[in-house]
């Protein structure tokens, strides 16, 4: 009787261990993905940078729900800027002629912060030369004072000695996903490399094997 009340407690045990483990198996199955590892600053979540509504080169009143469905990479610059806007506009160019087929899924967008000089004719001129996809947003001071407040964005006019003026503003840039949901700050000086990796990872595109070796 005592072997056989021990043999059925053993079976009670390694029935109970089996159905830990199957737990535990279901679990790790279940368990969520691991964070995605950005280059850029990972700012999935944001309570800021949630909606713009602006005219286009073309009169066209756009937002950013217009552009669901693609990666939206925008912008806050001014055309006569003499650095930091064409390198990073021509650095996404760039990131568009890697990306191949896949190019058209990313959408340039650029909001000046200078409407007094960018008139439409300006903005599409700078913009399309540059690749004829992006999209230039132009309101008036007004509109673009609260565009930058919603972005946090700081921009503000320095007078020039020969009686002008340019620009100082945030060297930054902001990448949406196609869900419309914002996802990276990009510092300027990030790199097409980099940039390219990231909108891969957004668009759930395979990594270069070369960069990722």
């Amino acid at each position: 009787m005592t072997h056989s009340r021990d043999l059925s407690r053993r079976t009670v045990l390694l029935a109970g261990l089996s159905g830990l483990a199957l737990s535990a198996c279901d679990q790790i199955s279940g368990a969520p993905k691991p964070k995605a590892s950005f280059n850029a600053v990972d700012i999935t979540g944001a309570e800021y940078a949630r909606k713009l509504s602006l005219p286009d080169f073309d009169g066209q009143v756009r937002s950013l729900a217009q552009f669901k469905g693609k990666v939206v990479f925008l912008f806050f610059g001014f055309t006569q800027c003499p650095d930091v806007c064409p390198t990073t506009m021509a650095e996404l160019a760039e990131v568009r002629r890697r990306l191949g087929p896949s190019g058209d899924k990313l959408q340039g967008v650029f909001v000046t912060i200078d409407p007094e000089r960018d008139t439409p004719p300006v903005l599409k001129a700078y913009l399309q030369a540059l690749d004829p996809s992006f999209v230039g947003l132009r309101g008036t001071l007004g509109q673009t004072e609260d565009a930058g407040r919603e972005f946090k964005v700081f921009y503000q006019k320095v007078e020039t000695k020969n009686g002008g003026y340019t620009m100082d503003h945030t060297a930054g840039a902001f990448v949406f996903d196609p869900e419309g949901q914002v996802r990276l700050f990009v510092r300027y000086g990030l790199g097409a490399d980099a940039l390219t990796a990231d909108i891969k990872q957004i668009l759930g595109l395979p990594a270069d094997p070369a960069k990722k070796a």
